[in-house]
């Protein structure tokens, strides 16, 4: 059985506005691959957005969305992050986080509201946004003797692998980015011509 490796992410920022009652609630998506992103990109949009009254988000990460978070910021539960997470889920989406900044207009919305605000908001942020196909890979640092380059590059060459931080001196390294599909071939290979791999 082949292993599924590929998913759908965003490309860039996109923006979404909602509006009721004087409330505004602007949602900011972005492409994101690990939590300590997303805590920069929360905590830079609160010293954005200083005076907006809540920084709502929800996020998923991977290729099978395993790692996400909601978080509501002071709103009543389950009325906003949870919104927001449903709609990168309604998409089909990975590695994006969703913050939603909202200025209070004076008049309470209720829990309806806020969870038609938040989703909507959400959603046009997401509508807006080009959507790209990723795969799911990791990289792998190569270490060998310059008499191994030829045998590690013919692996490289034959598993179309993207690579970076080469050094072909006396000893040599090489990261090469290995898609999930093709790593038990990659392992495999690498270990026939005895390469150490971290």
């Amino acid at each position: 059985m082949e292993l599924k490796d590929t998913y759908k992410s965003i490309a860039e920022v996109s923006e979404g506005l909602f509006r009721d009652n004087g409330s505004r609630f602007i949602a900011r998506a972005y492409p994101v691959e690990s939590e300590t992103e997303v805590r920069e990109i929360v905590s830079a949009l609160r010293k954005e957005y200083f005076d907006a009254r809540h920084h709502c988000y929800a996020f998923r990460i991977g290729l099978d969305g395993a790692t996400w978070r909601a978080a509501d910021d002071g709103e009543p539960a389950g009325s906003a992050g949870r919104p927001i997470l449903g709609q990168i889920d309604s998409a089909g989406l990975s590695d994006v986080l969703v913050v939603v900044i909202r200025y209070f207009g004076g008049i309470k919305l209720g829990i309806p509201g806020l969870i038609r605000a938040y989703k909507t908001s959400t959603a046009d942020a997401l509508a807006s946004a080009r959507v790209v196909e990723k795969v799911a890979g990791r990289w792998y640092t190569l270490h060998f003797s310059y008499e191994s380059l030829p045998a590690v590059m013919k692996v490289v060459k034959d598993l179309g692998l993207p690579q970076r931080a080469q050094s072909f001196l006396a000893d040599c390294s090489l990261e090469v980015r290995v898609r999930r599909s093709l790593e038990a071939d990659f392992l495999e290979r690498i270990e026939k011509i005895g390469i150490f791999i971290d």
